[in-house]
């Protein structure tokens, strides 16, 4: 069982899906840090010094025996704001590393038993009829 679980992990892609989740969880700790220590202190103070985090309406005021209960709208951006920055390095990265999709060969469909063959057969390799050759 664990010669077959060893195969799982090394020949499927599980092992580059675990790197993926990893190296992507440390690319969102980056990105949080670069939001809400990097940009969002300048565009809080061009706001005429807001501090994002602690924006919110508040619900019900704290007691002495509760936390205050609010919708803290501050975080819910800077949440937004990391997402976008995520999403946009995640599509940069995908479009300057993985390997692009070969081009589809050129194929026809079979007349008879409409099974797709390279355009340039002459005979289909699963009914065995003869084709014509393919004019443009």
């Amino acid at each position: 069982m664990f010669k077959e679980f060893q195969t799982f992990l090394f020949k499927t892609s599980a092992l580059a899906l675990a790197i993926g989740v990893i190296i992507g969880v440390a690319l969102g700790t980056i990105v949080t840090s670069l939001v809400n220590d990097i940009i969002m202190p300048p565009i809080g103070l061009l706001l005429g010094g807001v501090d994002f985090t602690k924006l919110q309406i508040v619900l019900r005021e704290a007691t002495a025996t509760s936390e205050p209960i609010a919708i803290r709208y501050g975080l819910f951006v800077n949440a937004v704001i990391t997402f976008v920055i995520v999403a946009l390095v995640v599509f940069w990265i995908s479009r300057r590393f993985l390997p692009k999709d070969a081009p589809a060969p050129a194929t026809r469909t079979c007349p008879l038993c409409r099974e797709l063959v390279s355009l340039d057969a002459t005979r289909c390799k699963f009914c065995t009829s003869e084709l014509a050759p393919e004019t443009a």
